[in-house]
């Protein structure tokens, strides 16, 4: 009796721990999967908020240049992060809206440009910011912020002359009307 009893016992416990098991599965299955989900669910909110982010701070800045009595348009040298381009855009009398942005890039210099280049204007797209890199929204070229306003031509971003003077970025208003040609399509 005392062996048939061990036996009932340990019968009795083998099938209690294996009637467990699928139900042990089961639990650890469904607390990994909400793991996975909530993982998944963050991973997106970053994502999507860095996105968000990247874009704000790549459209920030009034929508039409701050115009001066001297047919300028200027901004003060300390809005400009290092690494962060600003667009705006100055409508033309004929009401054409034309975009370009300033970055300060990491060694300090304020660089500007068209918000279109010569080959992918016709897109209407014009660049965004990654990291060290003005990307063309159109074909996805990529060049490094310390090229702006250095290389022209091609998919470069059309450079747009810039001075600083007692620190505000100054840029003339004709030259920035100069640019019209790139965004009379799309106005």
């Amino acid at each position: 009796m005392f062996l048939e009893s061990n036996e009932e016992g340990q019968a009795s416990k083998r099938a209690l721990v294996l009637s467990d098991h699928p139900r042990t599965y089961a639990r650890i299955s469904r607390a990994l999967a909400v793991i996975l989900v909530l993982m998944t669910a963050g991973a997106i909110f970053f994502i999507v908020k860095s996105l968000k982010e990247d874009v704000a701070v790549s459209r920030i800045g009034p929508d039409e240049g701050p115009a001066s009595a001297a047919g300028e348009v200027s901004y003060p040298e300390t809005d400009f992060l290092p690494g962060r381009s600003r667009h705006y855009s100055l409508t033309a009398p004929d009401g054409v809206k034309i975009r370009y942005f300033l970055v300060r890039d990491n060694s300090g210099v304020i660089r500007a440009a068209f918000d279109a280049c010569d080959v992918c204007w016709r897109a209407g797209l014009g660049y965004v910011q990654e990291g060290q890199f003005m990307i063309c929204r159109n074909c996805g070229q990529r060049f490094p912020l310390s090229r702006i306003n250095e290389v022209k031509g091609g998919c470069n971003p059309a450079p747009l002359e810039r001075r600083i003077e007692n620190g505000l970025v100054k840029i003339k208003t004709q030259d920035i009307l100069s640019g019209r040609s790139y965004f009379a399509s799309f106005s």
